[in-house]
This record gives structure tokens, C-alpha cells and sequence, in this order.
């Protein structure tokens, strides 16, 4: 676009609309600066763009002045490092709403602020918006607003570890969503956390089921989301030990909707895992970093992945030995030497496996199982019985003399 097409659009803006024609034309050229700005990656026009346009927006419908600023706030998520700049606009447009009593406005933009917090990693401040949002909605009872608060709630507390209140929020969000028709992008995204939920819990199949749902309600709407639920699926089957099913997985007619290198990575992570071999798994977080590191959700379970990995692969090396030199164990896994000190020194607190590191010699000795002795439970179950019996006999001389 020329400078002289956005000069053209903000002269349309500028004019006073006397007839409803004239609204549709300041309308549509505010939608094309908006455009124009996106394209341009420029956020501090659009921000202006957005605040001067306000005295033509008081001129129009409530409805239509929130759809129109919900559409030009979209913008910013295409432009690059906005994220201050959108914060700054949604903050000056939700006391502008405040002011001129839009309050279905002003609630879009503070779920739209608090997202950006919780993006941010700013948790305190999204929850603070929050609880006030939850207090008036569950007054005017919108439950498509309600469940997408609750949703974003139950984000929040997931990040923070609080994964009893996680679920707690996601159950007011399934609640109120089975009250109304829930629409297919909303049921995706109540999906998608049940299944990050169960996850964590470690329940992989069921949230395997959550997450092909999440799946099909994503793709249906052609929502890019939909490639990280597909990545989450994957990986519930590489944590269920099913490696070979992610190549069936992958070849599948819906998937190959989103061939492509987060694709390529979740494969190269099942092909290592299946091959239990260190040096692959490694090799696949190098190659594919943005695709694996990015997504916090696959970034922690590949982590415990590789934690037990690593652990299956030092009992492996370790299990014929009595004696064998940490050197000797690092070479053979291609590990740092204080890493493996450091883990075989967990396993050993978790007894995993029996031994001691003997750090003046630098090497592992390893012990037999102990052997249980059973006679001290026996001897202790035995007087437990005794303690019965003469607990009894009190009684019953109690009860005789008493008579």
C-alpha cells in the first residue's frame, strides 16, 4: 500500500458521517488501515489508529464498536515483539470502555488483557483480573464467557503448579459449557486441558483420547492449534512405550494435514526412544530445539522422558558389575561425568538399585539386594496377637468381679 492509500483512509476516518452509507465506507477504511499497519508490522500506528477512531466508534452500535476493536487487537498477534504495545492498547481501551459503560467490550478486552499476562508469565496479575471478571460473570450468567474465563483459569494454575485448582477450574468450565451449546472451538480448548490435566497425571491413554478430540475439533475449525494437539498425541504414545504406533499415527489421512518438521521431531523422539539410545534423543532436541523446546507442555514430559532414559541405560551398563569406574560409564552413554555422578546418586537414594559412590577412587560399587527378613514382621504380628488375647482376658476378669 501507498503512503497515499493510508492518507486517503484516515481522511474517510476524519469526515462526519452523516448517513448510514457513510458509516459503512469509515467502517471498511478503518478495517483496510488496520490491515495495512499488520502488514507493515507497525504497532504503534495501529494503536493509534485505534484510540483516534474512538469518536467514530461512539457513533456506531455497541456490538458492532466491540467486534470492530476485537478485530483490529487481532492484528497485533501478527506483528512481531507487540506484545508491550498491545498490552498498553487493551488497558487504555478497557478504561475507555469503562467509561462509556460498553461492558460487554470491556469484559472481551479483560480476557484479552489476562491472556496476555498469562502469556507473560505475569500469573498474579492474570488471576487478579480474573477474580473479578468470574464475580460479575457468574452474576450476569454468560456461560460462553464463563467457561473460556474458567479455561484460562485452569491455564493459569497449571503453570503455577497448582494442579488441584487447575481441575477445580476445569470443572466450573465443563459446567457451565453443559448448560449451553458449546461451540466446536471452546469444546477443543476444554479438550485440550483435560488432556494436558491427565498428562500430568501421568494417565496417558485417556489423555490420549482428549487430545485426538481436541484434534478433530481443531481441524474442523482450521485452527493452528490443532498441530500441537497432534504433537501431544504423539507423545502420549511414546510415553505409553507404543513407539511404532506414531508412524501409523503420522501417515493418517487428517494428519498429514500438518506435515512438517513438528512432525519430523515428535518421529525422531519416538525413533529414539525406541531405540533407547541417549545420543539420538539428544540429537533430536538439537535438530528440532524450536519445535521441542518452545511447548512447555512437551518440553517437561520429554525431560522425564529422558530422565528415564537415562536410567534404564545406567542399569543396563551397570548390572554386570560389581565395581566399575564413573570415567568408564560417561564414555559408554557420552554424558558429562558430574551428570552421571549426579544421577546415579539419585537412583541410589531412591534405591533403585543398591551401592555407594566411592569418590576417592571415582567409581560406583554395587551391592546385592539386601534379602528380607521376614521374622521381625512375624515376631511383631505375634505380639500383636498376644496383645489382643490379654487384652481380652482384662476384660473378662473385669466383667467376673464386677459381678
Amino acid at each position: 500500500m501507498s503512503t497515499e492509500s493510508t492518507t486517503e483512509l484516515k481522511q474517510i476516518l476524519s469526515e462526519n458521517a452523516t448517513t448510514d452509507a457513510d458509516l459503512r465506507k469509515q467502517e471498511a477504511a478503518l478495517v483496510k488501515l488496520g490491515e495495512i499497519y499488520r502488514d507493515q508490522q507497525n504497532a504503534a500506528e495501529l494503536t493509534n489508529v485505534i484510540k483516534s477512531s474512538r469518536s467514530f466508534m461512539s457513533s456506531t452500535a455497541k456490538a458492532k464498536t466491540a467486534k470492530l476493536i476485537r478485530t483490529l487487537i487481532d492484528h497485533f498477534d501478527h506483528i512481531k515483539d507487540s506484545r508491550d504495545a498491545q498490552m498498553d492498547c487493551l488497558i487504555d481501551n478497557i478504561n475507555w470502555a469503562k467509561s462509556d459503560k460498553r461492558v460487554f467490550l470491556r469484559q472481551s478486552l479483560e480476557i484479552r488483557l489476562a491472556g496476555i499476562y498469562y502469556a507473560s508469565k505475569d500469573y498474579k496479575a492474570a488471576l487478579s483480573l480474573l477474580d473479578g471478571l468470574l464475580k460479575e460473570l457468574k452474576r450476569l450468567d454468560d456461560k460462553i464467557i464463563l467457561t473460556e474465563v474458567h479455561i484460562l483459569e485452569s491455564k493459569i494454575y497449571y503453570s503455577t503448579s497448582n494442579i488441584v485448582k487447575s481441575k477445580a477450574a476445569l470443572t466450573s468450565a465443563r459446567t457451565a459449557a453443559n448448560a449451553i451449546y458449546c461451540p466446536p472451538l471452546l469444546q477443543a480448548q476444554l479438550d485440550l486441558q483435560a488432556g494436558i490435566l491427565h498428562a500430568n497425571d501421568r494417565d496417558w491413554k485417556t489423555a490420549f483420547s482428549y487430545f485426538f478430540e481436541t484434534l478433530e475439533g481443531f481441524s474442523s475449525q482450521d485452527d493452528p492449534r490443532a498441530v500441537s494437539a497432534l504433537k501431544y498425541m504423539l507423545l502420549c504414545k511414546i510415553m505409553l512405550n507404543l513407539s511404532e504406533d506414531v508412524d501409523a499415527i503420522i501417515q493418517n489421512k487428517m494428519a498429514q494435514r500438518y506435515a512438517g518438521t513438528n512432525l519430523d521431531a515428535m518421529k525422531a523422539i519416538a525413533q529414539a526412544h525406541k531405540n533407547r539410545s541417549l545420543i539420538e534423543f539428544e540429537k533430536a532436541l538439537r535438530d528440532y530445539k524450536q519445535e521441542l523446546s518452545a511447548d512447555q507442555i512437551i518440553k517437561s514430559h520429554l525431560s522425564s522422558l529422558y530422565d528415564t532414559l537415562l536410567e534404564s541405560n545406567l542399569l543396563k551398563i551397570i548390572e554386570p558389575y560389581s565395581k566399575v569406574e564413573i570415567d568408564h560409564i560417561a564414555n559408554l552413554l557420552s554424558q558429562p561425568i558430574n551428570a552421571i555422578e549426579q544421577k546415579l546418586s539419585q537412583m541410589i537414594l531412591d534405591k533403585v538399585f543398591y551401592g555407594i559412590i566411592d569418590q576417592g577412587n571415582n567409581c560406583l560399587i554395587v551391592f546385592d539386594p539386601p534379602q528380607e527378613d521376614h521374622l521381625y514382621d512375624t515376631t511383631l504380628d505375634t505380639l500383636k496377637n498376644v496383645t489382643q488375647v490379654v487384652s481380652g482376658l482384662f476384660e473378662k476378669t473385669a466383667a467376673l468381679q464386677s459381678v
